[in-house]
C-alpha cells in the first residue's frame, strides 16, 4: 500500500493503489484548504484550484496531469516556478510513495512570471 507524507503536519497515512489524495488527505485530518477555502471550495470537482498541493518527492507515482487540470492550474497561476511538481489534490490518483506539501505559498514575483 502507497504512503502518502504530509511534510509540514509531518504525519503519514497508507492508502490504497488509485486513491483520490484529496479525500484520503481530508479523511486523515489534514488541513487542505487555507482560510475561508475550508467552507468556499468546489468541493473536488477541480474548479477552485484551492487543492493544489506540492509533491516533493515521487511525483512519477502519482497520475498524469489532464489538460482540464493543466488549464485550471494556468489560470490561477498558483504553479509558477513549480510547474512540474505542483497538483491539484482532487484530480490526483495515488499509485506508490509521496511526500506532499499543503497549501504551498503563492510565486506570484518568482523568475518565471512573466514567461
Amino acid at each position: 500500500m502507497p504512503v502518502i507524507h504530509y511534510v509540514k503536519e509531518k504525519k503519514q497515512i497508507q492508502v490504497h493503489e488509485g486513491a483520490n489524495l484529496r479525500s484520503e488527505t481530508l479523511k486523515a485530518g489534514v488541513p487542505l484548504y487555507p482560510g475561508i477555502n475550508k467552507w468556499l471550495n468546489c468541493h473536488g470537482f477541480g474548479h477552485c484550484a484551492t487543492c493544489r498541493v506540492l509533491i516533493t518527492k515521487g511525483m512519477e507515482n502519482a497520475s498524469r496531469m489532464s489538460w482540464f487540470e493543466r488549464l485550471r492550474l494556468k489560470l490561477c497561476m498558483a504553479y509558477i516556478g513549480n510547474e512540474d511538481t505542483m497538483r491539484l489534490a482532487c484530480r490526483t490518483r495515488v499509485w506508490g510513495d509521496m511526500d506532499v506539501e499543503t497549501t504551498p505559498p503563492m510565486n506570484l514575483y518568482g523568475e518565471n512570471f512573466f514567461s
